[in-house]
């Protein structure tokens, strides 16, 4: 009949439940899946959960354990019959025996730190600490090192495995714990060696010019002493200790040093020649109190050490004033009141000094502690001036020799030196330098030439030197020429305008050799005048 649904056949049916399981398995399968990824978070932030709390857990145990103490194992004791092995640990200010664990016993040494537990058990080998105190070595071998403290106690000390005793000398610097009762280790201290150059200079008295007077006051005041010993022992005469040079900057002090000492170097005594000892001042000063004094030691123990094989020693002082200043005076640390008597005891020590003599060099002498410069001490006192116009002809004539390349048109070196010394010293307008009023409220003019020095002589020359080089290798005849020589006077001038100290023009006259009435205002003439005056 016509509208009336047709039933399914039994091939139909079965296909349509086959069609609807499958797809019922295929939604358990993905639900399936679905609760396996789940399940896999789950478990990964369990895991992490475990983790945190194994990781706060630890941290809440290690906040919770007792601190534990640091200690230096003194010694070892193998097990015996009734105790097992134990450790000595100098621990808080006493000596103990204590428990260790194998592997601690196993690995620890006299010298290194262990920890130790609130039971005392060391239960961990750490690096020690290094601190203790500092000791000088008088003796060292096999069976340990007897050390002087620095409250002068000689004490006898055990040494650490790693501390070879043959690698110790008499006066090395140790760290030290007294109460462990061992040497440490060595402490890289500044010795004296690094102080100073022993060394003879290659500066001869040739070398120096326009200081004819003042070499031979210290070749009588040196030179007499040490080459002529058998006729000062005839009049009963005792070597100055000690010589002063000073003077303006670059006036030669520290070549005439040198000089001295190459003189005496030459062994003309038959006793192979001196020693020049160059101390390194600004290294000699040290911010532990007592550290400088013993450097000063050193250098005159070293000084001793040298003079007793009959060789004239010199220990030079350059720029004097930095360290041994007067003391009191306010204008420095405190390091003088101690570093100045220590001079004072080498110098005038029951020790004494033969064959030692001491040169100082200074620009400002006025502010070297007066009981250095008392005679006795140091004796003889030489002023280097500034190089007079004949004075500065020598000086150039040292630089400018027959071997230097002339330009074709000049006739010989003595042409260039008078022209030099024309350009320097001449009063012109173009050579004046300075206007100086004193407190007097006088006034004077200062010329170039009052400012000449060795030092800047050498730099005109110089100047004038590269000039011809460069012209050379631009394509010229190359040479040192007149208008060289008249440049490099004139750049010298320029380069030096701005140098005097018109803040402080006291301090400045007599940093550069002006002596006299008290100057209170500076005025430069060159180019744009300018100056200040004190308040």
């Amino acid at each position: 009949m016509v509208g009336v649904e047709q039933p399914f056949t039994s091939g139909q049916g079965y296909n349509h439940r086959l069609e609807i399981a499958e797809r019922r398995m295929q939604d358990a399968r993905s639900d399936a899946r679905s609760l396996a990824a789940q399940n896999e978070k789950l478990n990964a932030t369990l895991r992490e959960a475990r983790q945190k709390l194994v990781t706060l857990k630890a941290e809440v145990d290690a906040l919770s354990e007792p601190p534990l103490t640091r200690g230096l194992v003194v010694a070892l004791h193998e097990a015996q019959e009734d105790f097992p092995a134990t450790l000595e640990v100098a621990a808080l200010g006493r000596l103990l025996r204590v428990a260790a664990l194998p592997q601690v016993l196993a690995e620890a040494a006299p010298g290194d730190g262990v920890l130790l537990n609130e039971s005392s058990v060391a239960v961990q080998r750490c690096d020690p600490q290094p601190r203790g105190d500092l000791a000088s070595v008088v003796e060292a071998g096999p069976g340990g090192a007897v050390v002087q403290t620095s409250s002068g106690d000689e004490v006898l000390l055990g040494l650490v495995p790693s501390l070879d005793p043959k690698s110790l000398t008499v006066g090395d610097t140790v760290l030290v714990d007294r109460q462990a009762g061992l040497v440490l280790g060595r402490v890289a201290r500044s010795r004296v060696e690094e102080l100073v150059l022993e060394e003879v200079p290659d500066v001869s008295y040739a070398d120096i010019g326009g200081l004819g007077a003042q070499i031979e006051q210290i070749r009588d005041a040196v030179e007499l002493p040490f080459l002529h010993r058998d006729a000062y022992r005839r009049y009963q005469l005792t070597p100055p200790k000690g010589i002063l040079l000073y003077g303006p900057p670059g006036c030669g002090k520290t070549m005439i040093a040198k000089a001295v000492a190459n003189s005496l170097g030459s062994g003309a005594d038959g006793r192979g020649g001196s020693c020049f000892l160059n101390i390194k001042g600004p290294e000699l000063l040290n911010k532990y109190v007592g550290e400088s004094e013993r450097q000063v030691r050193a250098i005159f123990e070293r000084a001793r050490e040298l003079a007793s094989e009959g060789r004239p020693v010199i220990v030079f002082f350059d720029e004097m004033d930095s360290l041994f200043r007067t003391r009191g005076s306010g204008v420095s640390s405190d390091v003088e009141n101690t570093i100045v008597p220590q001079l004072l005891s080498e110098i005038d020590g029951v020790e004494g000094i033969d064959n030692v003599i001491v040169i100082g060099a200074s620009n400002r002498e006025d502010m070297i502690d007066p009981a250095i410069l008392r005679p006795g001490r140091l004796d003889v006192k030489i002023k280097l001036e500034r190089p007079t116009r004949e004075g500065a002809a020598e000086i150039f004539a040292k630089y400018l020799t027959e071997q230097t390349p002339l330009h074709p048109e000049v006739a010989g070196v003595h042409e260039l030196i008078e022209l030099a010394c024309e350009q320097i010293y001449a009063h012109t307008d173009q050579n004046r330098f300075l206007e100086v009023t004193y407190a007097s409220e006088a006034k004077e003019v200062l010329w170039f030439g009052d400012f000449a020095s060795g030092a800047m002589i050498r730099n005109i020359v110089d100047r004038a030197k590269k000039s011809a080089i460069k012209d050379e290798l631009a394509g010229g005849s190359g040479g040192v020429s007149v208008q060289g020589i008249v440049d490099a006077c004139r750049a010298e001038y320029v380069e030096n305008e701005d140098l005097p100290n018109t803040t402080n023009p006291d301090d400045w006259a007599r940093i550069s050799g002006r002596r006299g009435e008290r100057i209170v205002f500076l005025r430069t003439l060159v180019g744009q005048s300018h100056g200040q005056a004190l308040d």
